[in-house]
């Protein structure tokens, strides 16, 4: 059960990955944060290299790392809108949205098809969303839903989960034309590369200043890359779809961080939906 130990460790450093991101939308924007995580996470990821071997790498990993990196630059900085706009609490359960996007978009890119559960597990993630925001259904039916779309935080995240589905499938063709541990690292230095620009042309910040404050920014790099190491530590003892659902526990993290350090409200509400939400992830990761 090693695998679960590693998994767990995954979810645990993704929810504070978040953490420390919000946190950091305090100083800085979304662009120069987007930039930290990924810069911070290479001290921690390069390594790996000395450890692993360069396997051979054909047409279709350059592809994939160009496509699935320009995108995820794009994902990132959305994220960061996102986890700044609105609550943690009721802005990342969204991401468990994206294994019911993929029940779209993985029979189109890779051919696969999802088993019976799958369906229930869409039913569960729509009713745990609805439950985020139980509260508001004295105002309509609809109302918990109408809240969501209103929210920009929800709202962003939404359209991360969708781009995420898509992204996920070029992950894997990445993989497989390569190696798992060596395609994670080349594509966070390809994005570190691709957000240089970015943040030379979108932030109000200069990149000395991230660098002189690392004590603040760190942590969000740090966190980020040990979820990577972990989960493709995990990935290597067990079946995929087991390790991604304990994962997506960082959601029910992530509202309770954001309810302990940030004081968010609403706990309740939010965490029994967030609950609901992965149980649908597992249904659907099953399938």
């Amino acid at each position: 059960m090693s695998w679960l130990v590693f998994a767990a460790l995954t979810a645990l450093c993704e929810s504070l990955k978040d953490v420390f991101s919000k946190r950091g939308l305090k100083q800085a924007d979304e662009y120069m944060i987007a930039f930290a995580l990924r810069f911070f996470a290479l001290p921690f990821l390069l390594p790996i290299l000395f450890f692993i071997d360069i396997p051979a790498l054909n047409w279709k990993f350059w592809v994939a790392l160009v496509v699935g990196g320009g995108m995820n630059v794009f994902i990132t900085i959305l994220y960061m809108k996102a986890i700044k706009a609105s609550d943690l609490s009721i802005t990342v359960p969204m991401v468990t949205f994206t294994p019911l996007f993929l029940l779209i978009t993985s029979p189109i890119i890779v051919g696969e098809f999802p088993g019976g559960l799958g369906i229930a597990g869409i039913f569960l993630i729509v009713f745990g969303s609805y439950m985020l925001n139980i509260s508001k259904r004295k105002h309509g039916f609809l109302a918990p839903f109408k809240a969501l779309v209103k929210e920009k935080g929800p709202r962003l995240m939404l359209l991360v989960a969708f781009l995420w589905s898509i992204t996920a499938n070029i992950d894997k063709v990445g993989a497989q034309n390569s190696s798992a541990m060596f395609w994670v690292v080349s594509f966070s230095l390809f994005l570190f590369v691709c957000m240089v620009p970015v943040v030379f042309l979108k932030s109000k910040m200069r990149i000395s200043q991230v660098i002189s404050g690392w004590r603040s920014f760190l942590p969000v790099g740090m966190f980020s890359g040990l979820t990577s190491i972990f989960q493709i530590t995990a990935i290597t003892m067990t079946l995929v779809p087991y390790v991604i659902s304990v994962k997506r526990t960082s959601a029910v993290l992530s509202v309770l961080w954001g309810c302990l350090f940030f004081r968010e409200k609403g706990l309740k509400e939010r965490l029994l939906g967030a609950v609901i939400m992965i149980a649908g992830v597992v249904l659907i990761t099953l399938s």
